[in-house]
């Protein structure tokens, strides 16, 4: 996902200038000068000796900000009343709303949707509890949870700087899959406080979406939560990332003419990501993973301290290669980048197999950027969306709940998550594929249906569905 959130692309400044002592052409010169371009100006008052204007400038990155605004201020007969950025105008009072699906408009009206009729149904649900899911917002509502402790390309910045971020993914849920969604960030990053709060608010959701939770932390917390809930949890940051990497795979590997079985493939980067984009590609029926982080490749013949390094050690790199990056990608076919920028040089892809597939998802910045192997490289994909083929979480998680509420799933398994990357991938017909599409656009609009009708299919099959949907009784 393109994450470079410290970017902004306008800004709007308000500015009062004494017109006796400065033009305006100096003003627009000492913009452009410190790299902003104005693109409009409103006058907003004036008079005989005062005008007030806001200019809208573009920017390339929040430090051409500040050198803009320290210019302006400098200039004399010059007050800089106010700057707005657009990207905050957008977030003030919050993204998101709540509101009624049918007016209350008479007493009538009144009793039947709290007091005294509304008993009737809360009594309903007491004595048959599994009807909460028809009569209340359980039905259609996941809950967006995260402790702020790992907020993509702003790491460790707490619930409350969060919460913008979680405002976000639940305006994704309801634009692109119809699914009712609600931030919710906790102050607190103590692992059994995390636990014991979701499985305390649950009942009023249908599934849980965990949100940036830092390693090796989230991968307790989504373990016990599966294992102690009834409704589907699905860390994002994992499942989602992995999901749309396999899509992304599958897609790719047909351009090259290789077969899943019988590639190898280096992983860099042993996080959250990384575990679950390996997992997914060993149940696809990938034979050789090499995982490399800072300690170089991993692999059995070591002990790890770290209890996920260790079984990732044991369930991958079956020739026990050792050493660094540079050595475990020789003859590699993939190279899957969820680490950071720069660690692939033009060098090392030079030394993988005939028609390499590199996947750098590093952001902002990629392990190796695409103009850097463009000539060498069969296909290549970033988390970047101004590249080709983006590995963008957004395709999938949408769909993925899409389906499991309609089936009412207790579970979002391995299965599920396979289906879901099959169905991304199918989106792109063999007429479009080509190196530069793999994967479909976020706003391909069949992408969800066509997950949905997926994920549902696989929950019927591995027994994880409660309700059969009417279109497939």
């Amino acid at each position: 996902m393109d994450n470079n959130m410290l970017g902004g692309k306008s800004i709007i400044l308000r500015l009062e200038i004494n017109i006796h002592e400065i033009k305006f052409g100096k003003v627009a010169a000492a913009i452009f000068e410190a790299g902003g371009d104005i693109v409009a100006m409103d006058v907003i008052q004036t008079s005989q000796n005062m005008t007030v204007r806001d200019i809208t400038i573009t920017v390339a990155d929040a430090i051409d900000i500040h050198k803009i605004t320290e210019a302006v201020k400098n200039l004399q007969g010059v007050s800089l009343v106010n700057v707005s950025d657009r990207t905050f105008l957008l977030h003030l009072g919050g993204k998101i709303e709540i509101k009624p699906k049918t007016p209350i408009q008479n007493r009538d009206d009144l009793s039947r949707v709290y007091t005294p009729d509304v008993a009737r149904v809360c009594m309903a649900i007491h004595e048959e509890p599994r009807k909460a899911f028809t009569l209340t917002v359980k039905r259609n509502t996941v809950a967006v949870i995260s402790d702020g402790s790992a907020v993509l390309g702003l790491g460790n910045i707490g619930p409350y700087a969060a919460m913008p971020v979680m405002e976000g993914k639940s305006m994704l849920f309801k634009q692109f899959a119809d699914v009712d969604s609600y931030p919710i960030c906790l102050d607190t990053q103590d692992t059994e406080q995390i636990i014991a709060t979701i499985k305390a608010i649950a009942p009023g959701f249908g599934g849980i979406n965990l949100e940036d939770i830092s390693s090796p932390r989230c991968f307790e917390i989504e373990q016990r939560l599966r294992e102690e809930l009834d409704i589907p949890v699905f860390h994002d940051d994992q499942h989602g990332t992995a999901v749309v990497l396999y899509a992304a795979l599958i897609n790719a590997l047909k351009i090259v003419g290789k077969s899943i079985d019988e590639i190898k493939v280096v992983v860099c980067g042993i996080g959250a990501a990384g575990v679950a984009c390996s997992k997914i590609l060993l149940s696809a029926g990938v034979k050789e993973i090499v995982g490399v982080d800072r300690d170089g490749a991993l692999t059995a013949d070591k002990k790890y301290d770290n209890a996920i390094w260790q079984w990732y050690a044991e369930h991958t790199n079956p020739y026990r290669i050792q050493g660094s990056l540079q050595e475990a990608i020789q003859g590699a076919d993939v190279f899957i980048g969820l680490s950071a920028g720069g660690l692939l040089h033009r060098e090392d892809v030079m030394e993988m197999a005939e028609n390499p597939v590199v996947f750098a998802m590093a952001n902002p910045t990629p392990e190796i950027r695409p103009e850097e192997a463009e000539d060498i490289v069969a296909v290549m994909a970033t988390g970047r969306s101004d590249y080709p083929n983006q590995i963008n979480n957004v395709l999938c998680f949408p769909g993925i709940f899409r389906g499991a509420l309609d089936c009412r799933a207790t579970t979002i398994n391995e299965e599920m998550k396979l289906a879901a990357a099959e169905a991304i991938a199918s989106s792109i017909t063999d007429e479009e594929r080509n190196r530069f599409y793999i994967i479909p656009s976020v706003f391909n609009q069949q992408v969800v249906k066509a997950i949905r009708d997926l994920v549902i299919k696989a929950a019927m099959k591995t027994g994880v569905a409660r309700r059969i949907p009417r279109e497939y009784r």
